[in-house]
């Protein structure tokens, strides 16, 4: 949790903690898989297991989810991820939290610095403390490597409001943006609230009971301690991004269907868009050379590392149409998407 890497080292879909691992393999485990022969598949070795700082790509990490769910046939086996977790399985963000004085707190506390310990090209969590609302980003489009994604965060967060509160019905709602896999019954029974699929977002409601109940682990002295090690390490991350980093990060979610300008990405970042021109040539690269360079890098991890089709890979780098995103990639890499996608399946892939 202390360690960070350069971003160029990373994933361009981003990476998770094995800390996220390990409660998917108890979760596997539980079920009935397995597990010595999925890590061997996996090439998750002990080293890389029991080190706090190792991560692996979420494309991998979601490869792992789908074969854990193949092979106990449980598509819901991330609300049993979510039932298995526990606040130090988030991290320091998590004992943080659970030294907080209310709920409220506590989850928003978790949500801030989730960057600790997942990072995902697609967005951050966000709270809204006003409504009680929690949300996850879209990681659309959806399919039987991902829904697990979002039961699991979505069943993590609540299992966390259990558990410093002590209590079992702690949501009003739940939103899920995938529309039903048919079992609407078991998720309304497991959150104990509605359960809304084909939603706009991904988010759950607390009880404003709730979110104002105290916790059962408070500490404020010791959550005062374990706020300014998160700080301290989210200013570790921070101050090891570059202008042009900070622009990437900004760049893929806001791709989705259409092409970032100069000026909404200056916006974001609070500056001018002449001091963002400015500071980008003073690290000697450009708006149009890191769009370009993002684009690349994305489409060629949604080539190799997913299942996703050209024109939902078009439509999530903001080409006007899958024949643009074929073009562009040509020109990245010399050869077609579908020619390098078949140049990867016929490569290991639990390596990557």
């Amino acid at each position: 949790m202390g360690t960070t890497h350069p971003p160029n080292n990373r994933n361009s879909l981003g990476d998770i903690s094995v800390l996220y691992v390990h409660v998917l393999l108890r979760a596997a485990e539980a079920e009935g898989v397995n597990i010595p022969n999925l890590t061997h598949r996996f090439q998750l070795s002990e080293q890389t297991l029991t080190s706090h700082a190792a991560r692996i790509s979420i494309p991998r990490f979601m490869r792992l989810g789908h074969a854990a769910i193949e092979a106990c046939n449980n598509p819901a086996l991330g609300l049993r991820m979510g039932a298995l977790s526990r606040p130090v399985d988030a991290g320091i963000a998590g004992l943080a939290g659970e030294s907080a004085n209310t709920a409220g707190a506590a989850i928003q506390t978790l949500i801030r610095y989730a960057l600790l310990t997942s990072r995902n090209s697609r967005g951050t969590p966000t709270a809204e403390p006003m409504k009680r609302k929690l949300q996850f980003y879209s990681i659309r489009p959806y399919n039987s490597f991902n829904y697990f994604v979002i039961d699991s965060v979505l069943g993590a967060w609540t299992q966390f409001l259990r558990t410093v509160t002590g209590h079992w019905d702690v949501l009003e709602k739940v939103t899920i943006e995938y529309t039903s896999i048919g079992q609407d019954e078991l998720f309304d029974a497991w959150f104990r609230c509605p359960v809304q699929f084909g939603a706009p977002d991904n988010s759950i409601t607390v009880r404003a009971d709730i979110w104002n109940q105290g916790t059962a682990q408070a500490q404020p002295a010791m959550h005062e301690k374990l706020v300014q090690l998160c700080d301290k390490e989210m200013q570790e991350i921070q101050r090891g991004l570059t202008t042009g980093d900070r622009v990437k990060s900004l760049l893929t979610p806001l791709f989705r269907g259409e092409t970032p300008s100069l000026e909404t990405i200056a916006s974001k970042l609070g500056v001018t868009p002449w001091t963002l021109q400015r500071q980008l040539a003073a690290e000697e690269t450009g708006f149009r050379e890191l769009m370009d360079d993002t684009r690349k890098q994305l489409a060629r991890d949604y080539i190799r590392e997913t299942e996703t089709s050209l024109s939902e890979i078009a439509w999530l780098l903001g080409f006007s149409n899958p024949a643009a995103l074929h073009k562009a990639y040509k020109r990245w890499f010399r050869l077609s998407p579908g020619e390098h996608r078949k140049q990867y399946r016929a490569m290991p892939r639990a390596q990557h």
